[in-house]
């Protein structure tokens, strides 16, 4: 595609809505045993091939990175995303990443407030997946601890929340 396409809205388009994440993992059974350890319920659903977390309204899957390389029919990239567990209060990130140290995790950062108003600190799975950890006073959560908000820089204005 050229660097002068015109992006246009289709009559059918891409619902804005994240339903799964898929870490391609080079050990399954590895990353289930450390998300299990961090407390998160594996999905019945769940195979040796395959294994499912639900994580406030989204799934974390694990899959083979061969069977993902295969399936894609490209060869896999590197890394260039994080993910994110937001907290309700910024003692939460310290706990979590505590929790997350205690059962495997690396260390990648410490807590600590950051330059955009929070706290956050880094940690990596056994296979170098990056996540952060994250308070944030913008975020609104739901009953599940899913996001359903996130407010303005001042904090008096929700977002547009409706994906």
């Amino acid at each position: 595609m050229s660097e002068q396409q015109e992006w246009t809205v289709a009559p059918r388009y891409v619902p804005p809505r994240l339903s799964v994440v898929t870490l391609a993992a080079g050990n399954v059974a590895e990353l289930r045993d450390f998300y299990k350890a961090l407390g998160w319920e594996e999905l019945p659903a769940s195979n040796d091939d395959w294994v499912g977390f639900l994580v406030g309204g989204v799934v974390l899957a694990l899959y083979p990175r061969a069977a993902l390389s295969e399936e894609t029919g490209a060869g896999m990239y590197g890394g260039g995303f994080t993910l994110a567990v937001n907290v309700e209060t910024p003692e939460e990130v310290d706990a979590a990443y505590e929790a997350a140290l205690a059962v495997g995790a690396g260390s990648v950062a410490e807590p600590q407030p950051r330059a955009w108003g929070g706290r956050s600190a880094y940690f990596a799975d056994p296979e170098d997946n990056r996540w952060e950890i994250a308070y944030n006073a913008r975020v609104t959560f739901g009953d599940r601890g899913e996001v359903v908000g996130f407010s303005d820089t001042d904090g008096d204005a929700p977002a547009d929340d409706s994906a």
